[in-house]
């Protein structure tokens, strides 16, 4: 059975880091891409960040370009997202989801198996 487990959110204060995890059991990242969405209260779901089932070929959110880094390990079936220089609007609660699309643009609805969240919130 397919399933997406995210894991290391927690409360950080501006400017910090987080590494978050999403493990994957049931399917091979070898055949799917992996995105990184996050959903803040009142706002809809976007897409952050993406990896391709190569690995080679990643997509980020002009909000955290340059601050997030996606990076997977397949002999782990799990993708990571490190988040540096953390700011309050990156507070929400961070989903990861398989794809089995070339993925352009991050688009919910090509992205499917979504994890249960994990909660980012960045304070002072």
């Amino acid at each position: 059975q397919e399933q997406l487990v995210e894991s290391g959110g927690g409360v950080v204060q501006p400017g910090g880091s987080l590494r978050l995890s999403c493990a994957v059991s049931g399917l091979s990242l070898d055949n799917y891409g992996i995105g990184w969405f996050r959903q803040a209260p009142g706002k809809e779901r976007e897409g952050v960040a993406y990896i391709d089932n190569t690995g080679a070929r990643t997509l980020y959110s002009d909000s955290v370009k340059g601050r997030f880094t996606i990076s997977r390990d397949s002999s782990k079936n799990a993708v990571y997202l490190e988040m540096n220089d953390l700011l309050p609007e990156d507070t929400a609660v961070y989903y990861c989801a398989v794809s089995a699309f070339r993925i352009e643009i991050m688009t919910t609805d090509l992205f499917r198996f979504w994890g249960q969240g994990t909660q980012v919130t960045v304070t002072s």
